[in-house]
């Protein structure tokens, strides 16, 4: 791993902002709003909420090293596997009142910043791959929290977006490196240049972004093998 792309990065303040960002876009929002589509397949603006308050179930396994506990309790409940995760903590929450929902979220996530934070980015943490550094623990969670909020349209200021998206293409490309991904990136001006094998394309930033995280535009020009290859971070 090159730890070098990530440095000066601050991921506690970067996570604090993306969550005062979210948190003031769903405590503007009015009942109507809630039920719009997100960017999500078959998710709601209120279903993505319902998702970030019920994966803090697992971050707060990490934090309190009891992945067992989490674990044990999930083969009650029939999960088998993450995208069944996922559904679960949506549809335990997809009756209650929008308003109990969001508080938990801001009980919730605001424990584990202030959590993480205390530990340090050079203390460890266990997590579903192992012992992990919490500073890279934590830049996912800022991607986490980054991607739905585009997923929920929430507003970023244009001043904002530039520094945002540069970090997130930081984050993509030390995830890819982390992973030992095969697909070669090159910085070129106003985005990068991506290669696997024979394969090679060019992306904008926001649309590099996009692809770590699944959500390169389905028309878009990129091969489809070397769009695949890219998602590392959804």
């Amino acid at each position: 791993m090159n730890a070098e792309t990530l440095e000066g990065l601050d991921p506690f303040d970067i996570l604090d902002a993306e969550a005062a960002r979210l948190d003031a876009y769903f405590g503007a929002l009015t009942e109507p709003d809630w039920d719009h589509a997100s960017r999500c397949d078959g998710w709601s603006v209120r279903d993505v909420l319902a998702h970030l308050a019920g994966e803090e179930l697992y971050n707060h396994a990490c934090l309190d090293d009891d992945l067992d506990g989490l674990f044990a309790r999930l083969e009650e409940e029939g999960i088998e596997d993450l995208a069944a995760f996922n559904d679960w903590t949506v549809l335990l929450r997809r009756d209650l009142p929008v308003g109990q929902v969001l508080a938990e979220w801001r009980r919730e996530n605001g424990e584990t910043r202030r959590r993480m934070r205390a530990l340090g980015a050079d203390a460890t943490l266990q997590t579903m791959a192992g012992p992990y550094p919490v500073g890279l623990q934590t830049f996912h969670y800022c991607s986490e929290f980054a991607t739905h909020a585009d997923d929920v349209n929430v507003p970023v200021e244009p001043g904002e977006e530039p520094g945002r998206t540069a970090w997130r293409a930081r984050v993509g490309i030390f995830v890819l490196d982390e992973q030992d991904s095969p697909v070669r990136v090159e910085g070129i001006p106003g985005g990068f240049r991506v290669e696997l094998d024979d394969l090679a394309g060019e992306l904008s930033s926001a649309d590099f972004v996009d692809a770590t995280t699944g959500r390169l535009s389905p028309g878009h020009a990129l091969d489809p093998e070397l769009r695949d290859a890219l998602v590392c971070l959804a």
